[in-house]
Formats: structure tokens, sequence, C-alpha cells
């Protein structure tokens, strides 16, 4: 059976655990330095270490990107920053500036190298290129369709990693100026100011923007498989827990099911309709199956509504109570879902509901604050267990 490695994004160690625990086979995460996301929050030297030993105590992975592209002012300090990442257990590094191969192959023989989508690799050629220089993995540009990835994965016989579900770029993946230009932070060493999704006003004062749609591949997981990809990647450090633990959970569904053989249309239905509840904008599958256009975009506006179906975390279960660390409005008569990093999930109504003093409500209406839900289950209630809603409300 092929192993198909499902890759999740965390931008603290909360993230990266309830990745792995929902579902992910490793996790890429930035350091302080040298990383495409300089805004998140970001790995200290301890924090990594500690991430490594919990994924490994799993049988997990994790890469850490060093996918800037570098300066002579970057590259001189670089080498030193590698040395002290190895020493926390990492297990690849993914990098955009092909100076960096030689110094971890030579030195660190068992650290996988991965060629950054930032360096918007697009042909076989260059790929057949890195897998002479050392190189593990190459993650492909993400303007790429189906039938150029497979000529790629069959020419070049080297693991292959592509983007399947989050943000895309406006431009070319790993070629973008705008934030250069307009706000003086460098998009291609961290500081991306998303001017991509800005609003401009036209010279007869209608609305312009250029934001592309989010990615969702999950109906061509399939052929991502089948064409030989290694490795299924998600995007989004700076996304929430619940985001995560949703996506993850759903991702992980259909690849196990379909390497099961028991992928029906009605399951992976089922879990497209979990992913589009957790989107707060309109997805597209891009390039995959045909050229991108003006339907993968928003050209005139665009409404990004915040997601209220994450309803709390679970902090435990005891006595036929749910302990809620609650973060968004639910009340009684509510049918919302528990779902679990053991794939248990558990469909209910709310009918009994108290604060944290026991005193009966019948709307949790302050995040931050704990509830108490009753809930009569036998299902074993995991750590970073949540609920959400899962109907719509009548108005």
């Amino acid at each position: 059976m092929k192993e198909i490695e499902l890759l999740a994004p965390a931008g603290d160690l909360e993230r990266l655990k309830i990745d792995l625990l929902y579902g992910a086979d490793a996790v890429y995460i930035g350091g302080e330095r040298f990383g495409m996301r300089a805004n998140a929050t970001n790995f200290t030297m301890d924090e990594i270490k500690k991430g490594c030993s919990f994924a490994h105590s799993l049988g997990k992975k994790v890469y850490l990107t060093l996918n800037i592209i570098f300066h002579n002012e970057d590259i001189s300090e670089v080498d030193n920053y590698i040395d002290e990442v190895v020493n926390t257990g990492i297990d690849a590094f993914i990098i955009s500036d092909p100076s960096l191969i030689s110094y971890i192959k030579e030195k660190y023989p068992n650290v996988e190298v991965h060629i950054s989508t930032q360096n918007s690799t697009t042909n076989y050629l260059s790929v057949l290129f890195f897998k002479e220089q050392g190189v593990d993995r190459v993650v492909l540009a993400r303007e790429l369709n189906k039938k150029q990835i497979e000529e790629i994965v069959s020419k070049t016989k080297i693991d292959i990693e592509v983007f399947i579900h989050g943000a895309m770029c406006t431009c070319m993946s790993g070629r973008c100026a705008l934030s250069n230009y307009i706000t003086n932070r460098d998009a291609n060493r961290g500081g991306c100011a998303q001017v991509c999704r800005f609003s401009f006003k036209t010279d007869n004062d209608n609305e312009f923007t250029m934001a592309t749609k989010d990615l969702n591949m999950a109906e061509y997981i399939p052929d991502m498989i089948d064409i030989g990809v290694k490795s299924l990647k998600i995007e989004g450090r700076m996304r929430s827990i619940y985001y995560l633990a949703t996506v993850v959970g759903a991702y992980r569904k259909i690849i196990d099911a379909y390497m099961n053989n028991t992928l029906t249309d009605e399951y992976l239905e089922e879990q497209k309709k979990v992913l589009s509840r957790v989107a707060n904008r309109e997805t597209s599958t891009h390039y995959f199956m045909k050229e991108a256009n003006y339907t993968d975009q928003y050209y005139t506006g665009r409404s990004e509504a915040s997601n209220q179906d994450y309803l709390g975390q679970v902090i435990e279960y005891k006595d036929g109570y749910l302990k809620i660390y609650e973060r968004n409005y639910f009340k009684v008569g509510d049918k919302v879902e528990l779902f679990t990093p053991n794939k248990e999930n558990v469909i209910f109504t709310v009918e009994k509901l108290y604060n944290e003093n026991w005193e009966e409500e019948s709307i949790a209406r302050h995040p931050d604050n704990i509830y108490y839900v009753g809930l009569d289950t036998d299902i074993k209630i995991e750590e970073y267990s949540m609920i959400r809603l899962i109907e719509s409300r009548e108005v």
C-alpha cells in the first residue's frame, strides 16, 4: 500500500499538537528566523525541541521552513541557525535557496531537504536537478495542472508534495513584489502584507479586488494519490485551532477511506460539507483541472464572514457533562456535534446547560467563559475535543 503523507501547518505548539492528534502525519513550522511567516507566533528553539519530541512520540515528523529569499545579510548567519535547529530533532528543512542544500546534506545526511513552493518549481528538469543535488522532496508550485504534476512525478521518481487546501497567492508563488512596493514589507522575506486582498477604488468609484478564492482539493484527493503525489499539504500556519482540527480531520478521513477502498460519493460529500462550513472564503480547485480564470478570483468585492460554527473546546467529560471553554454563542435546542481526535463524533441536541457556577442557563452567550453541557455517551473524549454547530439556527 502506498504511504501518503498528510502535512499540516502549525503556528505554535498547541496547533502542532492538534494537527498531529487530528490525523496529520507531519507538520511544518517556522522558527524565529528565515521563515515566510514573520507575523506568525513561530517557534523558539525550546518549542521546536518540544514539538519534535511530541511528534516523534507518535511516530510523526516535524519540518522547519527556511524559505525566505536570502540576501547577503541573511546567508552569513543561516549555517549556525541550521546547526541549532538540527539539535532539536527536526526531520527536514523546507528551503527556497539552493545554496543551503550542500551544507545540510553534507553535514546532516539524515535530515531531509525539501524544496519550498517559494522556489516556483514547475517542470521535471528542475526537479531532476534538485534530485541530483541530494534533495529528498520538491514542493511544486501551486500553478500546475493534473497532467503537469503527473508528468513530473513519473519522470523524476522523487517525493513530490502538492498543496491541497488553503489560501492561494494572486501572483506566481514566490514571485510577488506587491507588498514590497505598496507597504515596504518584503513578501519574499516573511513580511507579506497581503496587498492582493486589499480593496481598491476605480476612477468611477467602484470597488476592485484581485484576491484569489481559497484552494479546496477534497474532490480530487483520489486523483492526487493515483498519480503518485507523496505529500498532501494544507496551508495556514496562522489559522485557528478549530480550523486546523476540522480541515485536518476531514482530509484524514477522505485519505483513509480512499486507501481502504471505502470512499463513497456520499461520504466524500459529507466531508466536503464539513470543509465548506469552516471556510470564510469561497473555494476553487484553481489550476488542477483547467486554466485558472476570473471565476477563481474576486474582482468586484467579496464577503469573508467570520465562522460561528465553533462553539467551544472540551476541557473534560465527567458525570454526564461536558465542561466547555466557550468560543461562540449557542443555546438549549441547538443541534451540535462533538468531534474528537480519535474520529469518534457524536451529534446531539443541547438539552441541559449550566454556567461555571452550575446555575442553569438557556443561552451560552459569553465567550471565554466555562459552561457545562449535558451529554450521555460512552466514547472516549480526548484532549482537544471540540463542539460545533451543525445546523443553521432558525431566524
